[in-house]
């Protein structure tokens, strides 16, 4: 265990660090640029009292060094907001105040991640089921005419735009069909059964794309494994087809699909905007479209550093459970 701890605490550190480079890199992006940088921060509406109100919270007429601290300092320990009349508290992790709303950036991101959460874990299961069912027979019917069409079909899910997917999903199953209504997301708490009926199709519309490369990858790695001489000698010895198929060459596949999931996930927490905007939900990555063409400035970073999170999470867990399934990544 002492080794698995290790290599636990070394990806721990690994995340840490990463997160602190990703906020230098966005503070630098957003905050370090040619122009008003209140002006711009505040957006095209604010007065001059406001702008002027804007700069003096960014602390502009500070060194960068000094400013940068201000802005972790908020992230990390929270921070005052002047309001004209008072001093309102944002909390830890404080990542600002959306200028057109005056909301807390982080009440804004917490309405809506129950959202995406709720968009990105049906899906997953769905992408797993059927991306990886679809490799492990594809590999297992090599050179056959299903291989070929497991094959084709698979392709065909890689090149089809998720919302050519999603609006024929809509007008079939919706609308010739009528066999779902059009989506509207309901909370879970309210009504579990409702929530899951209205977000099959957002579901089916995110996972049959993400399924067609979990069935490439799935194929490839299990095709590497097969050709190994360890197969070879499981099927000397009389080893059937089947124990080899899913007790040897999958296991061999398991690694690259944690991975891939993890980025798949991290990434579709707030990269999911098209299904998001197609289907009307208002999660994560529809609210960043919507700040990006406002131009609020506090929304978008906070948006950014949410989605980096997940993103640099999502690996350092995939790292940690590649380690328990196979022990010689800690040894590596």
């Amino acid at each position: 265990m002492s080794g698995l701890t290790g290599f636990v605490l070394r990806r721990v550190i690994g995340a840490a660090v990463t997160l602190f480079a990703l906020s230098v890199i966005i503070y630098v992006v957003f905050y370090v640029t040619p122009g008003n940088v209140a002006q711009i921060t505040c957006g095209p509406r604010c007065s001059p009292e406001q702008v002027h109100q804007v700069a003096q919270q960014l602390h502009l007429d500070d060194p960068l060094y000094v400013r940068y601290w201000h802005f972790l300092q908020g992230i990390l320990a929270g921070q005052d907001f002047s309001t004209g009349t008072g001093v309102e508290h944002c909390s830890a992790p404080c990542l600002g105040e959306s200028y057109q709303s005056d909301q807390q950036v982080t009440d804004i991101i917490l309405t809506r991640l129950p959202v995406s959460f709720s968009l990105v874990l049906g899906a997953m299961v769905i992408w797993l089921v059927l991306g990886v069912g679809t490799g492990v027979l594809s590999a297992w019917r090599r050179g056959r005419f299903s291989e070929r069409v497991l094959t084709a079909i698979t392709l065909a899910g890689t090149a089809t735009p998720v919302f050519v997917i999603g609006l024929v999903l809509m007008i079939v199953v919706c609308g010739e069909l009528q066999l779902l209504p059009f989506p509207e997301y309901v909370n879970f708490t309210d009504d579990p059964q409702q929530w899951a009926w209205n977000l099959l199709l957002p579901w089916l519309s995110l996972a049959l794309i993400e399924a067609a490369s979990f069935a490439r990858l799935t194929r490839a790695s299990m095709l590497e494994t097969l050709a190994e001489d360890h197969i070879r000698t499981f099927r000397a010895y009389g080893v059937g087809e089947r124990a080899v198929i899913v007790r040897h060459a999958l296991r061999g596949a398991t690694a690259s699909v944690i991975a891939l999931n993890a980025v798949t996930f991290g990434s579709a927490v707030g990269g999911a905007v098209l299904t998001e905007t197609l289907f009307g939900l208002p999660g994560v990555g529809q609210e960043l479209v919507h700040a990006v063409k406002v131009v609020d400035l506090p929304v978008v970073v906070g948006m950014v550093l949410v989605i980096g999170f997940f993103v640099v999470l999502a690996n350092a867990v995939a790292d940690v459970l590649y380690a328990v399934a196979d022990r010689r990544v800690v040894l590596a």
